[in-house]
């Protein structure tokens, strides 16, 4: 596999804390090549010889601000089986309903933007459903649940500006967690 040529901004971007426009459609060709880029990055990424060859960082999910573009797009590459990865392109989301639970990253959340450790957790919803469309423009609902949807409300913080850095509580960075499930 050849790394596709993207270039990931890091949190110091001011263009991170900007929020992303709604996309029209049909997609052009550059958003289309964009989308396979990012999904074939990530896909390398969690691959362990093409991360340790191109010396990447595992990501699950990437938002369209995250390579400069504040468009309302973000997909995530979820390594279902050893070597079996699903999919997912998500435009114009909308969170149609969350789950009361709360969850948080035992290990603390990652971001390919953010290339230092962070202490902390970030509370999310255990289970989300969302609106959103497909690279066609097609309409579809998706309900997704632990680590997926830890992921998802990640990506749809880019597209309104918000790193999860910024969801850490600066004085206490573990709050709450006695009341939320680690995953």
């Amino acid at each position: 596999m050849k790394l596709p040529d993207i270039n990931i901004l890091d949190e110091k971007d001011k263009i991170l804390h900007k929020v992303s426009s709604d996309v029209t459609f049909p997609l052009n060709e550059r958003q289309k090549k964009d989308i396979k880029d990012m999904l074939l990055y990530l896909k390398m990424s969690q691959i362990d010889e093409e991360r340790e060859k191109y010396d990447l960082r595992a990501g699950m999910g990437l938002s369209y601000v995250q390579i400069g573009v504040l468009e309302r797009i973000f997909v995530v590459v979820d390594e279902v089986d050893d070597g079996k990865f699903e999919n997912y392109v998500i435009i114009n989301p909308t969170i149609k309903s969350m789950s009361e639970e709360l969850v948080y990253v035992g290990e603390g959340e990652g971001c390919l933007s953010v290339n230092r450790e962070v202490e902390g957790i970030v509370p999310r919803h255990a289970r989300i459903t969302i609106d959103a469309y497909d690279e066609n423009g097609k309409p579809f609902t998706l309900r997704v649940r632990e680590e997926l949807a830890i992921c998802f409300q990640h990506e749809i913080d880019h597209l309104n500006g918000i790193l999860f850095v910024d969801k850490i509580d600066k004085k206490n960075p573990y709050k709450d967690s006695e009341i939320m499930r680690e995953i």
